[in-house]
């Protein structure tokens, strides 16, 4: 694909079509966690998407269901020492889809690409 043929969308319009995109396959809003960890973990901030799931990972039932999508702020520490130059920030969002048991990699796969290159969206 060429520059030219590049499509370009803001934050909130990637935001807006994410959310639309997982509620189409039932998944469940997962509302976002502060920043700051809760006391409850071991981390100090937020440094993925799932952090607040991970007591459900092991099988425990999450109030939402199965299927659970969300768009967290993280804190970048991985090249802490390199932030401040062009390319490393502190803060993220990251947008995730959640699957606690309900289906694996291939749907997850399959999604992922054709909320990439589906026309229709756009």
């Amino acid at each position: 694909m060429t520059a030219s043929q590049q499509s370009t969308i803001s934050a909130d319009m990637l935001r807006t079509l994410w959310t639309q995109f997982r509620q189409s396959k039932q998944h469940a809003h997962l509302p976002e966690a502060s920043l700051i960890a809760d006391k409850n973990s071991t981390a100090m901030f937020n440094l993925a998407g799932m952090q607040q799931i991970i007591p459900y990972l092991s099988g425990k039932e999450h109030p939402l269901g199965k299927r659970l999508y969300n768009i967290q702020k993280c804190v970048r520490t991985n090249d802490i020492d390199e932030v401040g130059d062009a390319t490393h920030l502190t803060m993220f969002e990251m947008m995730g889809n959640r699957s606690l048991g309900d289906y694996f990699k291939k749907e997850s796969i399959q999604w992922s690409r054709e909320f990439l290159t589906s026309k229709e969206r756009l």
